[in-house]
């Protein structure tokens, strides 16, 4: 359970960066070619879909990572076998 939350932390926080910088640039490219200031609804809804799209990607890649760094039972008793 841990490695999941642990998993679940580090891609969220990627995410949410991630569509931060995101939306920031959609308004930047926007501010550039209206001369306003203004943060249109599709905006949002895409930089909800960044995070969603990014947040499970970084979900499935954090939490292979944590379990492959975890040393399994079965690994440890081949090397003590192999050892003796």
């Amino acid at each position: 359970m841990k490695p999941n939350l642990k998993a679940c932390g580090q891609a969220m926080v990627t995410a949410m960066v991630n569509a931060v910088l995101a939306v920031a640039l959609m308004l930047l490219v926007e501010f550039a070619i209206s001369g306003t200031f203004q943060i249109p609804e599709p905006y949002l809804w895409a930089g909800i879909l960044i995070w969603l799209v990014i947040f499970a990607g970084q979900f499935w890649r954090q939490r292979h990572l944590c379990k492959s760094c975890e040393p399994s039972s079965d690994s440890s008793k081949e090397a003590a076998h192999r050892t003796s």
